[in-house]
């Protein structure tokens, strides 16, 4: 199945890329994605206990099951002041 993932922030910086399309096994989750996407980038390996994901625009956890044409949104944690 194709999915296309959004990143945010520091994430799109370690990647140099807002928006990447990922081939994915039926049946795959968020967390799978977001391996994938670190096997690719090991960068974002820093950010995987912080890191919150939505899942066409509604907030989701590494658990949720995938299907095809999904958009998945990674974001690093906010800070600031």
């Amino acid at each position: 199945m194709h999915v296309t993932v959004r990143l945010f922030a520091r994430l799109r910086e370690l990647t140099g890329a807002a928006e990447l399309t990922r081939e994915l096994p039926d049946g795959a989750t968020v967390g799978a994605a977001w391996e994938s996407l670190a096997r690719d980038f090991p960068s974002l390996t820093a950010y995987t206990a912080s890191v919150s994901c939505a899942v066409n625009e509604e907030y989701s956890r590494p658990s949720h099951r995938l299907e095809d044409g999904d958009e998945i949104a990674f974001l690093p944690p906010v800070s600031g002041g």
